[in-house]
């Protein structure tokens, strides 16, 4: 059963898609962003002692 026309969502509307915006969505999840991943510089030694004798249950 169809309805009339005028009777349709905005959204029924409208032209069927292009495949920009996937086009678009696709692309950017493809480039590397900055700012998402943190590099933080490496430990020295004393921190991983630090971190060893934490992880040894031992206090300091």
């Amino acid at each position: 059963m169809q309805r009339p026309a005028e009777g349709r969502h905005l959204a029924d509307k409208r032209s069927p898609s292009t495949g920009s915006r996937t086009a678009q969505f696709l692309r950017l999840s493809r480039t590397p962003r900055e700012g998402f991943h943190v590099h933080h510089s490496p430990a020295g030694k004393s921190r991983l002692a630090q971190f060893l004798r934490i992880a040894r249950g031992r206090s300091a």
